[in-house]
């Protein structure tokens, strides 16, 4: 018999779901916000879908979320706003109203749209 060449076979499969977990926090305006001026949201200031208080805002995963905000129902570009995680008087919102843009009236509605995902893979390896 001749020689021959022995070699293993291997198959792999990966199957990965991606799981976002999206929250959204919302606030009211007090007063009005002039352009060149910053808006500055504390974490309490916000409330959630049910009316509740918010406590902290989460944190951002990283190189996996992302946060949106939203002025009177429109998206803002994303280099206005600066986000920080945590409670109360750590957890924010700053959102830089462009100098010579429109002034951010009072009692006008911001939401704040935060998604985090939680990738899960699952190898199957059959020899």
């Amino acid at each position: 018999m001749a020689l021959q060449l022995m070699k293993l076979l291997v198959t792999a499969s990966t199957t990965t779901n991606v799981v976002p977990s999206p929250a959204k926090f919302f606030y009211v305006t007090t007063a009005e916000t002039a352009a060149g001026s910053t808006l500055s949201i504390d974490a309490a200031s916000f409330f959630q879908d049910d009316g509740s208080a918010v406590t902290a805002l989460p944190a951002l995963t990283s190189n996996n979320s992302y946060f949106n905000v939203y002025i009177n129902g429109i998206l803002q570009q994303q280099g206005n706003s600066t986000y920080t995680p945590g409670a109360t008087a750590v957890g924010s919102l700053a959102f830089a109203v462009p100098a010579g843009g429109s002034t951010i009236l009072q009692n006008t509605s911001v939401v704040l749209q935060v998604v985090n995902y939680a990738p899960a893979s699952t190898t199957t390896v059959a020899s």
